[in-house]
């Protein structure tokens, strides 16, 4: 007897979009006095960003918990001034000039007591061409704002005879700009992508609104979740490109099922009760993944990194809700008229009769029996193709961007280069050696003798004691700079064999940016294959649960991993190693940015196991219709192809429009999730996914416990976007 299944007209799911499709006008005024109060509340309430990376038991967070206790007067921010003068100094003209701009910074009211280099000698090189100036902030509440004159006074004192630069951690961030046009870019690419996949404006307007309001109710949630739990600035911007891009694609899944619910003829109520009961359930579990997959970085046990992944899950979750509530809301006031204004073009092959249809193949149907066909040689030329482009990621360094990668033009880089043309490159890398004492007369002179003569230390600092007499400090530069491997060495090395042998160097800890910089990437590196597995494990789980076959939950961990593995190793070639990295915007190679690994692989780990979800679950569809995995694929490809492209392809616009943003690090994980995500839509889910599931055969749906699907010989249904019908 031959049997299809129905979509459940009876269950949660389609209760709730049968009472959102009925009570449209609630749910839409709903939705916008809901988030015009949390917009309101949020985005005039919410907390500021943190970006204080520092923190925990590492050697560089103990001694700055000693420098702000018993140094309180050295534990704020500061600014360095870097003056460059061809004809030195001291040339009248050159003199004028620079006290001008000394007086001018005196003269703020967020500086404290400056020195002049016409005041000390130790600020001076000997040439008498270069100098510089510690510029301390009167308050540790100063806001970047507060710093763009100080930043726009040094600029505009620049000329061809004496050169000024501003550099900071506030400089920077005061002379970076926002982030621009990128998130409207982003926008106009997916209504372009839209509007060719559905042909029609209405279609393609309704994902975009329903995927707009949501991210404006995110990012408010965002900023008043940061009272609780704290995150950096990078946060917002990564929840604008996980947030628009998952928005769109859950709404574009369903917005498809609708129409060709609608094609079958349909009414409205009732296609939104299929496409709500099929792909909504879809991206439900196609949204809980990537939920899951962010709360994975909570296992690194960084408090900011704990914050993005609250901070992110919840962007995705009111994206989830959304697509459920509000976009059948939409189709409601839609109706028959989802194909308005629509593009002119031929007829779809799915608009073509029945008899027609069979005399013709897809294009991703006859793909997949190429590679059906070959299914060993595909597989291996796959998975070593992607072996081979994750190579790079074995010499995958990890920092933080200084000022040395920053654009050419900007202040802080100017300050970078004169300084390290006049001090020494290790100038902007400083060591900050720190240690509890007795008394004021503590002796650290053995071991700063011991630092000094150590190779790679240009110089150290006579030591300091507090005023309290219960500490001492002093400052050692390397030879090398803040990006430079042998720095981290160094730091390595004075830990582990110089200050062990010196007299009375066990207790002394190093401290200060870089050091920070070194404990928190390598605190990253080692953490990182724990949320891997705690990620892939969790996410397996989940697949389980929906496919009901433990083979494709490896596979889809396996394949996921292997993508994301392949983009790890682009960003190396392509940041570090500096392959095309001038057409991404990057100013010079430059270590991954320590955070950017741990936030590219749980959301790109969920992001590919939602293209999985919807692909597997209509290949299950056709399995158990027809027993037979070859025809299953063949067919779950031809039906999800066009869709899960479009979904991949507003993805990767989302993404790669934020490299058109000031920020390296955000280039940075922008850059890699496109590339994972195009990856992903292409290698291995054409070409991959297919051998894999050919060579293994039935084994795909091996589940214990499990009996075999009956089979009926049922003629699939239209159904697109990988879910059931």
């Amino acid at each position: 007897m031959m049997t299809t299944e129905s979509p459940r007209t009876d269950g949660a799911l389609a209760g709730l979009g049968r009472f959102c499709f009925r009570r449209r006008r609630l749910v839409l005024l709903t939705w916008i006095v809901g988030v015009i109060v949390v917009a309101f509340v949020g985005f005039n309430y919410g907390a500021a960003s943190d970006d204080d990376f520092s923190g925990g038991d590492s050697g560089s967070a103990r001694a700055q918990e000693l420098i702000e206790k018993h140094f309180p007067e050295r534990s704020g921010d500061t600014l360095t001034l870097a003056i460059k003068a061809d004809k030195g100094i001291d040339d009248p003209a050159a003199r004028q000039k620079i006290e001008k701009v000394v007086a001018d910074i005196s003269d703020s009211s967020i500086t404290g007591p400056v020195v002049s280099p016409y005041q000390d000698a130790s600020l001076v090189t000997l040439d008498r061409r270069i100098a510089r100036m510690t510029i301390p902030l009167s308050d540790k509440e100063v806001e970047k704002s507060d710093v763009k004159p100080l930043v726009d006074t040094v600029k505009h004192a620049s000329d061809d005879s004496v050169a000024f630069g501003l550099g900071g951690y506030m400089a920077e961030k005061a002379e970076t700009p926002p982030q621009g046009p990128a998130e409207s870019v982003g926008i106009l690419a997916a209504a372009v992508i839209l509007f060719i996949a559905f042909g029609s404006l209405v279609a393609m307007g309704l994902p975009i609104v329903t995927a707009l309001l949501a991210l404006a109710a995110g990012l408010a949630l965002i900023k008043l979740v940061g009272h609780v739990v704290p995150a950096p600035g990078f946060t917002v911007i990564f929840g604008v490109m996980i947030g628009l891009g998952v928005g769109i694609d859950y709404a574009l899944f369903i917005v498809t099922r609708y129409k060709d619910s609608l094609r079958d003829g349909d009414d409205p109520e009732t296609a939104t009760v299929t496409a709500i009961s099929t792909a909504g359930r879809a991206v439900l579990f196609a949204g809980l993944t990537v939920v899951i997959a962010l709360l994975g970085l909570i296992v690194m046990g960084q408090r900011l990194m704990t914050g993005v992944a609250v901070a992110t899950s919840i962007a995705v979750l009111v994206t989830m809700i959304a697509a459920v509530t509000l976009l059948p809301a939409f189709l409601g006031f839609t109706g028959y008229k989802i194909n308005s204004l629509r593009l002119p073009r031929r007829a779809s092959r799915r608009d073509q009769p029945v008899d027609a249809l069979s005399q013709r193949r897809t294009p991703a149907e006859r793909w997949a029996g190429v590679v059906q066909r070959r299914p060993l040689i595909a597989a291996i030329l796959a998975g070593g193709f992607l072996l081979m482009l994750a190579a790079p990621m074995l010499s995958m360094r990890l920092s933080q961007p200084d000022a040395s990668v920053q654009p050419r033009d900007r202040s802080s880089y100017i300050s970078y280069k004169i300084l390290s043309e006049g001090f020494g490159p290790g100038f902007g890398a400083p060591l900050i050696f720190a240690t509890e004492v007795d008394s004021a007369d503590a002796d650290l002179r053995p071991v700063v003798a011991a630092v000094s003569r150590t190779e790679g230390i240009a110089q150290a600092t006579p030591p300091q004691v507090s005023k309290d007499g219960q500490a001492a400090t002093f400052t050692a530069f390397p030879t090398t700079g803040y990006q430079d491997e042998a720095t981290a060495d160094l730091v390595h090395k004075l830990r582990d064999d110089v200050l062990p042998e010196a007299p009375g160097g066990e207790a002394v800890l190093i401290g200060g940016p870089n050091a920070g910089t070194i404990d928190v990437s390598e605190e990253s590196a080692e953490r990182l294959p724990l949320m891997i597995g705690v990620v892939i494990a969790l996410s397996m789980v989940l697949m389980l649960s929906l496919v009901r076959s433990v083979t494709i939950a490896l596979q889809a961990a396996v394949m996921n991993a292997l993508s994301i593995g392949a983009a790890f190793g682009v960003v190396v070639a392509i940041v570090q190693w500096g392959w095309l990295g001038t057409a991404f915007g990057f100013p010079t190679e430059m270590p991954v940015t320590s955070w950017v690994p741990m936030m590219m692989f749980p959301v790109l780990f969920g992001l590919s196991m939602d293209y999985q979800v919807f692909l597997i679950s209509r290949i299950r569809e056709e399995y158990e219709r027809t027993g037979d995995t070859r025809v299953a694929v063949t067919r779950g490809l031809a039906r999800t192809a066009r869709v899960i492209t479009a979904a991949a392809a507003i993805m990767i616009s989302v993404f790669m429009t934020s490299v058109l943003g000031p920020d390296v690090a955000v280039k940075q994980g922008a850059v890699g999730m496109a590339i994972a995500v195009l990856i992903d839509a292409t290698i291995v889910r054409m070409v991959l996914m297919p051998a894999v599931m050919e060579l293994c055969g039935k084994a795909n749906w091996w589940m214990p416990g499990r009996r075999a699907p009956k089979t009926v010989s049922a003629p699939p249904a239209e159904v697109e976007g990988g879910v059931r019908v």
